[in-house]
């Protein structure tokens, strides 16, 4: 699951809340002196004010906002900033009053826009995210934000399509963010593979994933996982080892440890499949029958009948193995083929027993052959051939 940030924050009002004086210098110092005039003469609020205002201008030569088109008359960023000062204080009524006192048409289309983002702030408040989305939108249309300003917003609407689940809107608005972020994060990059993902387009999905992947520093699980996903369901193998290598190293967990476990085998590099499956045995993190009788056979397979056999003993005594043929069976070709033939008795016979044919016991008898117990032997095939199924009855 994706982590959702909100849109909208305290810390994402007070920006814009600076944005707003930087474009009207002027009306920061109004808004400054506005609360109580007769405090205003104090010292040490004079130079305060006279600091921030500085701040401000060198801030305002520094941005887009210094041109023309990005100017605020004082009187209504005044008003703005009233606005998101009780916004800040989670007075939605007050703040959409102070906004209404506004005429809209009688703004330029860089007040109208800021004034849509504030009202924005308020519907969200209210939780109203159609409304909301209808305000930032409105905001958008004005053209009249600066370029990062644009984005900001845009990508605001991003986050509320998120939110909503709404996949192919999400996708629809990044392209447009994508046109205009100079530099795209690898957050942004993710969201779009996921919502391709959600949309069921697997094929536009892998770029952004790999993109985000790319960019981050250390890359989030889900992000790993969205990844791993897309190349396992595309059998791109190979390229998903690299990822099960990370994903165990930042997030280590025994489904990453088996699961490379699997991509090794399918590729047929049995050596490298009992790497992690064993590494995580060592560790205690397998806990189910399945991945018991994997191991033990992976080792068999590998000519590690010892530590196939340990393996076997221990799933049965921890309670994790079924106590079915197969198993039994397992644990006692562990010990033939260690030529531990007086350890293989018990669990053939046992499995002899279980199973629907005679061939286990038709094994068994030749084991008390190699142990020369000759009655044991006679007794073993009589009971292959009794209970038949076998693949040479002349033989026994």
């Amino acid at each position: 699951m994706i982590q959702r940030n909100p849109p909208f924050s305290f810390q994402l009002i007070g920006a814009l809340l600076l944005a707003l004086l930087v474009h009207s210098p002027n009306a920061a110092a109004q808004y400054q002196g506005s609360a109580a005039p007769e405090q205003a003469s104090a010292e040490p609020a004079k130079d305060e004010n006279a600091e921030a205002k500085k701040s401000w201008r060198r801030k305002g030569r520094q941005q887009e906002g210094k041109a023309l088109g990005h100017k605020m008359d004082a009187r209504t960023a005044k008003r703005l900033a009233q606005a998101l000062e009780y916004l800040q204080e989670e007075e939605l009524e007050l703040a959409e009053r102070e906004l209404d006192r506004l005429r809209m048409r009688s703004l330029n289309p860089f007040e109208r826009a800021q004034t849509q983002r504030i009202y924005a702030f308020v519907e969200f408040g209210k939780g109203d995210t159609g409304a909301t989305q209808a305000r930032l939108q409105a905001a958008l249309d004005e053209n009249a934000l600066p370029a990062g300003e644009q984005a900001a917003v845009l990508f605001q609407i991003v986050q509320l399509y998120l939110g909503d689940q709404n996949w192919q809107e999400v996708v629809n608005h990044l392209q447009q963010w994508f046109q205009i972020e100079p530099n795209p994060n690898a957050a942004s990059y993710y969201i779009l593979a996921l919502s391709h993902y959600q949309l069921g387009d697997l094929e536009a999905a892998l770029a952004p994933a790999q993109q985000a992947i790319n960019l981050a520093e250390t890359p989030q699980e889900s992000w790993l996982r969205l990844l791993l996903a897309l190349r396992l369901t595309r059998k791109e193998y190979e390229p998903a080892i690299p990822l099960l290598e990370t994903l165990i190293r930042l997030y280590p967990q025994k489904l990453y440890w088996v699961q490379l476990s699997t991509l090794h085998g399918v590729l047929g590099d049995y050596t490298e499949a009992l790497v992690p499956l064993q590494l995580a045995y060592q560790q205690d993190l397998l806990n189910q029958d399945g991945e018991y009788r994997r191991l033990a056979q992976l080792m068999l397979y590998l000519d590690l009948p010892y530590r196939a056999a340990g393996v076997m003993q221990k799933g049965f005594s921890d309670g994790i193995l079924e106590q079915d043929s197969e198993a039994h069976e397992l644990l006692g070709n562990s010990h033939i083929a260690a030529r531990e033939y007086e350890e293989a008795v018990t669990p053939l016979l046992r499995a002899a027993e279980l199973s629907e044919d005679g061939e286990i016991y038709y094994r068994l008898a030749q084991v008390h052959l190699q142990r020369e117990k000759w009655a044991e032997a006679t007794t073993a095939l009589q009971e292959a051939m009794k209970k038949g199924g076998l693949e040479d009855q002349g033989a026994a």
